[in-house]
């Protein structure tokens, strides 16, 4: 890791990054010139994020609730934290990568912890706390999947100081390719949200698509092929196709296994429609979405992949 060479010896930098499959909340704190790491949650995407973080000659001490995943990263050459203070103790950089609101606050507030959000206006409040106490917060939502975790090529979307972008980056680029700066704080939630919003509703566009020309008794294929050469063509489509054995090693040709949960696109689908609300923005398509994947959760989907919208369709056309 690049030292955070303009901050100061006592001074602290939080980023906080949210993840397709999980949380990731990155708390930067410089204590020097030192290339420590810490990790805390290596589930999905934390496991292969902190090997690249080791590949890249990072000295790395990583805590996980489960011992069968620190040995994991043991053997790869990272040091064991027992808890997360320890981590923090040991390192120059603590990054977080937990499932939900209630597993970050334990991490970093708990008896032995270490600080989340996923709201645009609570980034905010926690940008205006984290100057209070001569911190610097930056939100960095991220994007790219399992896949990108563990190629290293995810996308962050960086909202913070300015002056303090490069120290941020210097960190994210050793797990992700892309690291855009936005803005002030929240503009990477902000990014994030909009960015969530339209993926849903290009995948309920796609599942509806491809349904109605495997009806119609097209090849899916074929349909798809003919869609990724011409104007419907969209990631939903190309890259993460919902119909089974379209494409392999996406998440539709695995019984909708893996991926990004119904549920969590629900709840990004919930915050984009409750920052439509505080803006007066009108998102029709986006509160539909945001609808289906509400039903698609109480009806048994909640934890299979949000393409399994297409498996939706099919059934509830076969309940009619």
């Amino acid at each position: 890791m690049a030292a955070l060479s303009n901050v100061t010896r006592n001074s602290k930098v939080l980023i906080q990054v949210i993840g397709k499959n999980r949380t990731f909340s990155c708390s930067a704190v410089q204590h020097g010139s030192g290339k420590r790491v810490g990790f805390i949650g290596l589930g999905n995407m934390g496991g292969p994020m902190a090997l690249n973080l080791l590949n890249k000659g990072n000295s790395v001490t990583v805590y996980d609730v489960y011992p069968e995943a620190m040995s994991k990263l043991q053997n790869a050459g990272a040091a064991i934290g027992h808890s997360p203070a320890e981590v923090a103790e040991k390192s120059d950089t603590i990054i977080t990568m937990l499932p939900n609101s209630t597993h970050v606050q334990e991490a970093y507030a708990g008896e032995n912890g270490v600080f989340h959000t996923i709201d645009p206006s609570v980034s905010k409040e926690m940008a205006s706390l984290a100057e209070k106490k001569a911190m610097t917060f930056i939100d960095a939502p991220v994007s790219g999947g399992v896949m990108a975790a563990k190629a290293g090529t995810l996308t962050f979307m960086v909202g913070g100081p300015e002056k303090e972008f490069e120290n941020a980056k210097a960190v994210l680029e050793h797990v992700g390719k892309n690291i855009v700066y936005c803005g002030s704080v929240g503009s990477g939630q902000a990014a994030k949200i909009c960015n969530n919003m339209l993926l849903a509703i290009n995948m309920v566009g796609t599942a509806e698509a491809m349904n109605l020309g495997v009806r119609l008794g097209l090849d899916p294929k074929l349909l798809s092929n003919i869609i990724n050469t011409s104007s419907g063509r969209s990631w939903s489509s190309e890259i993460y196709n919902p119909v089974p054995g379209v494409l392999p090693n996406v998440p539709a040709s695995n019984n909708y296994e893996g991926g990004f949960g119904t549920a969590l696109m629900m709840k990004d689908l919930g915050l984009a429609q409750s920052s439509a609300t505080r803006s007066n923005s009108a998102i029709p398509l986006g509160s539909l979405a945001h609808q289906l994947y509400r039903l698609m959760s109480v009806r048994g989907y909640a934890k299979k992949d949000f393409s399994s919208i297409y498996q939706f369709l099919q059934k509830s056309e076969n309940s009619n």
